[in-house]
């Protein structure tokens, strides 16, 4: 079956960096073009960066760019999320996203990231 499987996460204090991991299985890889999203207590579930199926386009919330980079590696069948300078308000729990044309997205469970000192 499809699996989503987030990893990396953890604490760090403010200005550190983080790398989440997403190993996807049970599908074409290459086929969707991929998500990170995230939610912090409280908060609705937002978009944090996006990269297409065949990697020549990415997106990024204002929040976040020129400090996250997403990537996929294709032959691992991995999504990542570099995270550096990271601040406190982006303690959340990190999800990926399998951005389907048709049917449901595919989710996985989440890594939690807490940035504090």
């Amino acid at each position: 079956q499809v699996q989503l499987v987030e990893s990396g996460g953890g604490l760090v204090q403010p200005g550190g960096s983080l790398r989440l991991s997403c190993v996807a299985s049970g599908y074409t890889f290459t086929w969707y073009g991929m998500r990170w999203y995230r939610q912090a207590p409280g908060k609705e579930r937002e978009f944090v960066a996006a990269i297409s199926s065949t990697s020549s386009s990415t997106n990024y919330a204002d929040s976040v760019k020129g400090r996250f980079t997403i990537s996929r590696d294709d032959a691992k069948n991995t999504l990542y999320l570099q995270m550096n300078s990271l601040k406190p308000e982006d303690t959340a729990v990190y999800y990926c996203n399998a951005a389907r044309p048709v049917g449901n997205d595919y989710w996985g469970q989440g890594t939690q990231v807490t940035v504090s000192s």
